[in-house]
């Protein structure tokens, strides 16, 4: 280290294990990136994504001004208010001409990795009053939040394995040694997992590839994939049927356990075993062992989401926590409680239930086209282009894009790129990058890179395994030029509610002011709140009204974080039904039944795809770093010997692989950690488009997966695109 260089704590802000990192810096540039071993939640974890921070942080294609469309069709580089001034010209005339339908506005994954992405979306959508909200939740966890928000009245409420006291831990659908977890906030995921087999627990994984997480499983269960729900259903069935079942104080707690029991009946082990390619014995015996240990956990994510069947899958993995009684117990599957969350509920006066609450509803409103219910205030993303290509009134004419891509994220990104190019009469994107999405639109507002941003994980520690509470202020100055992405965001929302002009700071008073007054506080503590900016403001409000009752200044003071302890019991105050009891077979679940029983029958497409996830990248907004590019992380289909051979393809060759939206091509990869029947491609990759400056993504473009999907196909609950167990051709290219 240089006589010049310094140290600073930041927050990783690349995946959802938010591990702690130290960051060298030498003037105003990151330098390099370590485990923080001070932390006190990753104590000095860090995978390659962490080590790459400075890479990222210094990528000289991240855009450093606005760029505004001219006369002559093409981008160029503008003055910020120069921006601004043209969003608020155009946006807020259009909502007047045509309606607030005529605004759509799509979220993107990276939103929940910053405080902006976190603090202002919802005030945007307060002022621009549109239904028309698409998000990356449908294209991976909304089936969670549906089976969440059914079963325990809050979509929020989403329950996450006690990893570090579980005695057995059954994972279905989920890598975390490459994902870092996902709705389960765990630095150091696989030492976390490898501590659990030291302590003598058991490990089950079902997945149908041999993960580098399936390699540390006492038992692993390659299912035919989009099966998952009849295999926990079938699991759930035995429980009840071998009177193995044993809820445990949960009963008390309980709605639906025999009804449940009758709408379970015909999913017996004997009766899955062909559809999910399981032997009946082997599904036995793991509902067996589930309830034999002392302690256990199911979790599911994107493999077990992310199918026809997803929602129906989500529900299950819960309603198998709940029936070996391991729901809300040391262990089991608790419910986290962050320092900003609301308050906890009292229980019901007199009683130790919770008092009824307002329940959750779906559909409450619909697609125009399509009719596609929403789900948590969201249509399916899947569902834009044809909002913004086809005719009629309400017909979607201007977009805000922030930190989002679904030209390449969602299907049929073919369609969805000639939407934007022709279909809208103006779009603003808050994006670091011109990608495949950002190229389309009349604005782009770049936000600064993360060392120059304060760090908090409002999402994240609602997910965490461990209770805690972490901030840091940003590394290095903003540098000249720049703007701060907490500014955009408050300049953006007064650019579209016609108070174009208005001080940034409004936007912050009126959000300190709207809390204060939903939480029944007194106004003068707005006064009191300290913090150098508008959302130092309102993170100091929030852990003031929040749990514990910290403040802005404690945070500052402990640089590595607050231990607030290990997840506790605390389902009364969760829960938001209305009857203030888990209803365990919600009428939308009982309605869907059906479908899945229809599935027992279903004859097995001959070769299927799944996608799969890679340690070094998250989805494509991190395929322009240089040192994460090439090992692992490269986009391959991986294919057993047996398919290849069958096929004619050797390793290497060129397939091209088609379905309903069209077809690809990808390098063949030989494989035999993919069972047969089966081929994987990894998500976020395609980066050939013209127009874009990703130079780094475009030398290694890769091929689009979500380009063989039309997006007709949804999880209908919760509008979920389904990406795995998509009926797929594959062929030497020619």
């Amino acid at each position: 280290m240089s006589h010049d260089s310094r140290t600073a704590p930041r927050i990783c802000p690349l995946c959802e294990a938010t591990c702690g990192l130290t960051l060298t810096i030498e003037g105003t540039t990151v330098t390099g990136a370590r485990g923080d071993r001070d932390d006190i939640f990753s104590r000095g974890f860090i995978c390659p994504k962490g080590a790459s921070f400075g890479g990222l942080d210094a990528d000289p294609d991240r855009l450093r001004v606005p760029l505004v469309r001219g006369e002559d069709g093409e981008l160029r580089e503008a003055a910020w208010g120069e921006a601004f001034d043209l969003v608020a010209a155009r946006i807020p005339d259009l909502v007047k001409t045509h309606g607030p339908q005529a605004v759509g506005v799509v979220l993107g994954n990276p939103n929940v990795h910053t405080m902006a992405g976190a603090l202002y979306p919802p005030l945007l959508l307060g002022a621009l009053r549109t239904r028309n909200v698409f998000t990356a939740s449908t294209l991976d966890q909304m089936p969670k939040h549906v089976s969440s928000g059914l079963l325990f009245g809050d979509a929020h409420a989403i329950p996450v394995p006690d990893l570090d006291r579980t005695g057995h831990l059954l994972l279905i659908g989920a890598n975390p040694l490459e994902s870092n977890g996902s709705l389960c906030t765990a630095p150091d995921f696989p030492g976390r997992l490898k501590a659990l087999r030291r302590r003598g627990g058991t490990l089950t994984v079902i997945d149908p590839r041999r993960t580098r997480t399936a390699l540390l499983a006492d038992r692993h269960v390659a299912i035919r994939p989009g099966a998952d729900a009849l295999l926990l259903a079938a699991l759930a069935h035995t429980l009840i049927d071998e009177k193995l079942a044993d809820p445990g104080p949960l009963a008390e707690h309980l709605e639906g356990l025999d009804e449940l029991a009758a709408a379970l009946a015909e999913f017996t082990p004997e009766a899955v075993a062909a559809a999910c390619d399981v032997d009946a014995d082997t599904i036995t015996a793991i509902a067996r062992e589930l309830a034999a240990a002392p302690t256990a956990a199911v979790y599911g994510r994107i493999g077990s989401c992310t199918v026809e069947h997803g929602t129906l899958a989500s529900w299950l993995v819960d309603v198998l926590n709940i029936l070996t009684g391991n729901l809300d117990r040391p262990g089991g599957a608790l419910f986290p409680l962050s320092a900003t969350a609301r308050a906890p509920r009292a229980a019901e006066p007199g009683t130790r239930h919770a008092a009824p609450g307002k329940g959750f509803a779906l559909g409450r409103w619909s697609s125009r086209v399509s009719g596609h219910p929403e789900a948590k205030g969201e249509l399916p993303i899947a569902a834009l282009a044809e909002e913004i290509d086809t005719p009629g009134e309400d017909r979607i004419r201007a977009l805000v894009v922030i930190a989002a891509n679904p030209v390449l994220s969602a299907p049929d990104g073919d369609r969805l790129d000639a939407a934007l190019a022709d279909g809208l009469d103006f779009m603003v994107s808050v994006d670091p990058y011109l990608n495949e999405t950002s190229r389309r639109a009349d604005v782009v507002l770049p936000p600064p890179p993360p060392s120059q941003s304060a760090h908090f994980d409002f999402a994240f520690n609602g997910f965490a395994v461990h209770n805690q509470v972490r901030y840091t202020r940003a590394a290095v100055p903003l540098e000249d030029g720049r703007m701060d992405e907490s500014e955009i965001h408050a300049r953006l929302i007064l650019a579209v509610s016609g108070l174009h002009g208005a001080p940034p700071s409004a936007v912050d008073d009126l959000a300190v002011d709207t809390a204060l007054t939903r939480a029944g506080a007194p106004k003068e503590l707005a006064a009191g709140l300290t913090g150098g900016s508008g959302p130092e403001r309102r993170l100091d409000l929030m852990l003031r009204l929040g749990p514990y009752g910290l403040t802005l200044e404690q945070l500052l003071a402990h640089p590595h974080g607050i231990d607030l302890g290990p997840l506790k019991p605390r389902l009364t105050e969760v829960l938001r039904t209305r009857s203030g009891l888990i209803e365990l077979l919600p009428a939308p679940i009982a309605a869907d039944l059906p479908r899945l029983r229809r599935a027992l029958g279903d004859r097995p497409a001959p070769l299927v795809l799944v996608g799969r996830r890679h340690l070094r990248s998250n989805n494509s907004w991190m395929h322009n770093v240089g040192s994460l590019t090439g090992g692992s992380n490269v986009c391959t289909l991986q294919i057993h010997p047996d398919d290849a051979a069958r096929l004619g393809l050797a390793d290497g060759d060129t397939a091209r692989i088609e379905s309903s939206g069209g077809g690809i091509e990808a390098p063949a990869e030989i494989t035999d950690t993919v069972r047969s029947g089966v081929v994987s491609l990894p998500h976020g990759w395609g980066h050939s488009r013209p127009g874009t400056r990703m130079s780094v993504a475009a030398a290694h473009p890769g091929a689009n997966v979500n380009q063989l999907l039309d997006g007709t196909l949804l999880d209908p609950l919760s509008g979920t695109a389904v990406l795995n167990a998509i009926p797929v051709s594959v062929t030497p290219a020619h």
